[in-house]
């Protein structure tokens, strides 16, 4: 049994192994995988021999051999980084490395300088062209090769005839088939591409199919007479012709639907309201942009964002629509200009009848037909499952999502019968939008649902939480909260958890002394590390940028949160539920039994936790947790209120990070100024002189800070 195991063991080694040496080979780190394949070799011939063993040896032989003809060619080229060369031969060498390495952009430069020395043209110009094409740069290949053909003289008429094939062929990958049909037309040795001809006549229909509309007028659908009119009526009303064709000439969506998608030569795509939104690529887009430009992505397929787009052909705003979105795979379908705007209403909430003004108004005119709020609870007409109400929540979800807000914050008044719901973005509450109390309650009791919670009982404090799904991919999290209050109402608080990979410790914020020492800190084999701040000051994102810097795969890290809020590969992810009796301390006890590296616990809340905590520190193992305190000193003290040894405490503290969220001034209208020398002092003051020093910052005319304006991106706080 005993053997059986180690040789199982030994293999699982061996496949992680072989893996490392195999990303190695691939980066051209010859010499890095031909040492793991040689020591591979050596353990192989220490195992029993078996037909399984025999088959990696050889395997490995042949690896080893290839990596040894790969070096001796590699002998020659002259490796990556090195100097400047004027010689062509080590530039080309230089490019085709640079190229391996898939550094494409990098390459084309190179390759630019051998081409310019007349060194290896033909050569040169298939791998300059190949690059722009892994970039996803056809116009810069197209180009590219244009230019080369009135300027190369030196080419042989085979290259010639070849490039000219190879732009009608990337002319036609962009939809431009009169050009590429140009280029087809002009090579002359027609043996040399056997599908010439079939390419020429394909081609040709696609040329012939002249304007968007020809198709309808072949077809007989509509008259010309008829669509120039159209056209003229388009221009004046200010919509699209697909449009006017549709409402005044009867002509069957089908029928355009198929004129259009020849001619652009991808799908026809009309608006589906129960299309999911997709919120996490429309997050950073905004909807005026949308509407005026007429594009918008719908989903992600296959690796590709499709969008729709009301002319493919437009290779500027394909461009655009790349760079946005920052990807280069992207799958373009054509829709109208109205259904284009129809989906950007539907994804922004804009729609008629479901923005959330428009909603509010909607159920304002119900209650005031009614005779008083009294009346209202009888007749109970609007309820939870109303689609108003279900359109309410979800409207409200999404807005706080796209504005990154981190709480709403519903709160009915009994004097006013008008409910106050507030966003807190930055740290700071913002006032969203009022409705009736009489709706509130159908709000409350939708979001009760929602997160699972008893919409009966409306006296004791609740907690929930709700999921929000796409295609079973958790987009967003609710943390949710109702506390009674006067008047038989009820406060919610809803939390957003924005889930998602974690920073890493250089992108908290941290200066670079503190940054080196905390570093230093969560790097030690055990021990206890606590940040402390109060609430919503970021203690948990840093606590999980601090796991992500130790994670690899030779710990094993547990963690405990309430609630897990950020989620990471290779950690053992735990949330607590202390109406079941599942604790922060009995997750402790449970976690010193699993063979734990590192343990993380959300909150020391208790004398249980933080005693645990302490002893687990002290028997090997690193400790991460965090404290509602303002202050290192202050987070001692009030350990120590808890009974704790200071012995110890003393023995296993590591390190305490105390820190706050700091709001950040708007990008878009953040406002230079030049500081008093009054306002100077201040901040030095504030700063602390012996530290402020070390900055080197003085002050003189040319010192510039910037402060808060406000507009319309951040609703009018500056931040």
């Amino acid at each position: 049994m005993s053997v059986e195991r180690e040789n199982i063991l030994d293999q699982t080694e061996f496949a992680s192994l072989l893996k490392e040496a195999e990303v190695c080979y691939e980066q051209g780190l010859y010499t890095d995988a031909k040492k793991i394949y040689i020591n591979l070799l050596k353990n192989l011939e220490e195992m029993p021999v078996t037909p399984e063993v025999e088959a990696q040896k050889k395997l490995l032989e042949e690896k080893i051999e290839n990596i040894k003809n790969n070096i001796k060619e590699q002998d020659n080229v002259v490796p990556f980084p090195i100097l400047e060369s004027e010689n062509p031969s080590e530039i080309y060498q230089k490019a085709l490395v640079l190229k391996d390495i898939k550094l494409f952009k990098e390459a084309v430069e190179e390759f630019k300088k051998a081409l310019n020395a007349d060194y290896k043209i033909e050569d040169c110009i298939s791998n300059i062209v190949y690059c722009y094409e892994k970039q996803g740069l056809k116009l810069s290949a197209i180009k590219f090769l244009e230019e080369i053909l009135t300027t190369k003289d030196t080419l042989s008429f085979e290259k010639k005839e070849e490039i000219k094939y190879k732009l009608a062929k990337l002319y036609e990958e962009i939809n431009i088939y009169g050009k590429a049909l140009s280029y087809l037309k002009q090579i002359k040795n027609k043996e040399q591409f056997p599908d010439l001809k079939q390419k020429i006549q394909s081609l040709s229909i696609k040329v012939k199919s002249g304007t968007k509309f020809d198709y309808l007028l072949q077809k007989g659908v509509i008259k010309k007479e008829d669509l120039e009119k159209a056209q003229a009526e388009a221009e004046k009303e200010k919509k699209s012709v697909e449009f006017i064709l549709m409402q005044k000439y009867r002509v069957r969506k089908k029928d355009l639907a198929e004129a259009l998608s020849l001619f652009f030569g991808c799908p026809f795509v009309s608006f589906d309201p129960n299309i999911p939104i997709p919120l996490d690529l429309i997050k950073e887009l905004k909807y005026q942009y949308l509407k005026y430009n007429h594009w918008v992505p719908l989903k992600r397929e296959n690796n590709k964002i499709v969008v729709a787009i009301d002319n493919p052909h437009d290779l500027s705003r394909v461009d655009i629509i790349k760079t946005l979105l920052q990807t280069s795979n992207i799958e373009l379908v054509v829709s109208t200009k109205e259904d284009i705007e129809s989906f950007v209403d539907y994804f922004w909430g804009q729609q008629r009848g479901t923005s959330i003004e428009d909603l509010v108004a909607d159920v304002g005119e119900d209650i005031l037909g009614e005779e008083g709020e009294e009346a209202i609870l009888e007749a109970e007409e609007i309820d939870e499952t109303d689609s108003r109400v279900v359109q309410f929540v979800n409207q409200m979800i999404m807005d706080a999502w796209r504005k990154n807000a981190s709480d709403i914050h519903i709160e009915p008044s009994p004097s006013t019968k008008i409910t106050q719901i507030r966003f807190r973005i930055d740290g700071v509450c913002q006032p969203y939008i009022q409705i009736p109390n009489s709706f509130t309650r159908a709000v409350v009791s939708r979001v009760k649902i929602m997160s699972n919670l008893d919409i009966a009982e409306k006296r004791l404090p609740q907690d929930g939480k709700i999921k929000f799904r796409q295609k079973g991919k958790t987009l967003l999290e609710l943390r949710v909260a109702t506390i009674p209050t006067v008047g038989g109402n009820e406060d919610v608080v809803l939390r957003l958890l924005h889930t998602g990979i974690p920073l890493k410790l250089n992108e908290i914020g941290m200066s670079e002394e503190n940054l080196k020492k905390f570093k230093e800190i969560v790097s030690q084999p055990y021990g206890l590390v606590l940040v402390v701040g109060p609430t919503g000051s970021g203690k948990t994102t840093t606590l999980h940028s601090a796991l992500y810097y130790i994670n690899t795969p030779d710990r094993k890290i547990w963690t405990a949160e309430d609630p897990v809020e950020i989620t990471q590969p290779g950690l053992r992810q735990v949330e607590v539920h202390p109406k079941i009796g599942l604790t922060f301390a009995r997750l402790m006890r449970s976690f010193l039994r699993a063979d734990p590296d590192v343990i993380m616990i959300g909150e020391m809340r208790d004398e249980e936790t933080a005693l645990t905590g302490i002893e687990a520190s002290l028997t090997g193992h690193l400790v991460f947790s965090t404290l509602h305190t303002n202050s290192a000193p202050e987070t001692i003290t009030r350990l120590l209120e808890m009974k704790l040894d200071p012995h110890n405490f003393s023995d296993s503290l590591l390190g305490i990070l105390a820190q706050r969220l700091v709001r950040t001034l708007c990008k878009n209208c953040k406002e230079a100024y030049h500081p008093s020398k009054e306002e100077f002092e201040e901040i030095v003051e504030e700063y602390g002189k012996a530290y402020f020093d070390r900055t080197g910052i003085k002050y003189n005319k040319k010192l510039t800070l910037y402060r808060a304006k406000g507009c319309d991106a951040c609703g009018g706080t500056g931040y």
